[in-house]
């Protein structure tokens, strides 16, 4: 996972590199968490591009970083996800709460 911070703009953003199931949700979490809880930015945003499979794990992964991201008064977006990811993400009912935008750029964020 490439991790991406605009200090300016108190902007994260995670591109994340690989499958997300039960064997990486686990350090997926603990590294967006440290990151999360140590710039505390206003807008997260999941970069899913190179993502190809997500199972429940990853659902789990996203919601629980949307708390995080909330619990600090900050929201967080999804961008790059693909038919399938999305698919998934309708039938979860995450897309009720967590936006997926379709792109960004970081002098369109603030």
């Amino acid at each position: 996972m490439n991790v991406k911070h605009f200090i300016e703009d108190k902007l994260l953003i995670f591109e994340i590199t690989e499958e997300i199931d039960h064997h990486t949700s686990e350090r997926i979490r603990k590294r967006a968490d440290y990151e999360i809880q140590r710039f505390m930015p206003k807008k997260v945003i999941m970069d899913l591009k190179r993502v190809s499979f997500m199972d429940s794990a990853g659902i789990g992964l996203v919601i629980g970083r949307y708390k995080t991201t909330s619990s600090f008064g900050g929201t967080l977006e999804l961008v790059n996800v693909g038919n399938k990811l999305k698919r998934v993400f309708e039938m979860s009912g995450i897309l009720k709460i967590i936006p997926i935008i379709d792109n960004y750029k970081q002098e369109q964020i603030g």
